[in-house]
């Protein structure tokens, strides 16, 4: 029997990819609009994936519950791939703190009940989370979003600024994925963070054309000299779901071709 796979976000261009390399599983996809979930699993079924989807708001726990029951009725139950999630441009840094993080908080309660052994739920963080330094008051808000005054407590640290609240909360899923590699080990799962790059998703194409200096800066300071693809991350994300990660918990993997250590040095 296939096991069962979970896409969240799976409109945007990284859970598209990752979609396509995941033809060996039943897929469930997901997203914020049920003409975006159409969409895609029409396309999906055209080419011969074992598809099915359900609109869900990742940042309400009742649609969370929803999605939960409905992939518990789609058999053996296989992961999840959180790729769901806004960035900091032109955004409040509440709709930030809620989608990227309180949605990623709920996501891990409610699938670590559906979690069994050789299940693994997979987050998506970002470089930028790497660029945040550790600090008590704020990492204690940061693992705790649903905690009353915990948005209070993180928007007096970033300026009531989107973009860098994007950056705390990016931490913020690293440090939720080290927490709980221990809760979802009691199951026999695995809990693993990615933190990606300059990936080229429509988004990042379209800041290359409007910001190409800063993107060519990127470049040059990346070792591998190029941008990301989402089928980049696609290939990590099969690896990890597959058998041979069994031994890979509690991490954050970056793939960003190494561009961290020239972006530290550079800020």
């Amino acid at each position: 029997m296939k096991k069962t796979i979970v896409i969240t976000g799976a409109g945007g261009g990284i859970g598209m990819a990752c979609g396509e390399v995941l033809k060996d599983y039943k897929l469930v996809m997901t997203d914020y609009s049920e003409s975006i979930v159409k969409k895609v699993t029409d396309q999906f079924t055209q080419q011969g994936f074992d598809v099915v989807g359900i609109a869900c708001d990742i940042s309400k726990k009742s649609d969370v519950e929803k999605l939960k029951k409905f992939v518990l009725k789609q058999g053996d139950f296989g992961g999840l791939v959180h790729t769901a999630g806004v960035s900091g441009s032109g955004q409040n840094p509440k709709i930030v703190f809620d989608i990227d993080l309180v949605g990623t908080d709920i996501i891990i309660d409610a699938f670590y009940e559906v979690a069994k052994e050789g299940s693994a739920l997979i987050l998506f963080s970002s470089i930028m989370g790497h660029m945040v330094p550790p600090n008590i008051e704020y990492d204690e808000a940061l693992r705790n979003p649903q905690q009353e005054g915990s948005y209070k407590t993180v928007l007096s640290f970033v300026d009531n600024n989107a973009d860098i609240m994007y950056n705390f909360v990016k931490r913020g899923v690293q440090l939720l994925c080290k927490d709980n590699a221990f809760r979802y080990g009691e199951n026999g799962a695995r809990i693993i963070s990615i933190s990606p790059g300059v990936i080229m998703t429509p988004m990042a194409i379209k800041a290359s054309e409007e910001h190409p200096e800063e993107m060519n800066r990127m470049k040059k300071i990346t070792p591998l000299r190029r941008n990301g693809t989402p089928e980049d991350i696609a290939d990590v994300v099969q690896f990890l779901l597959s058998n041979k990660a069994k031994f890979i918990t509690g991490s954050d993997i970056l793939v960003d071709g190494g561009i961290l250590p020239g972006l530290m040095k550079s800020t």
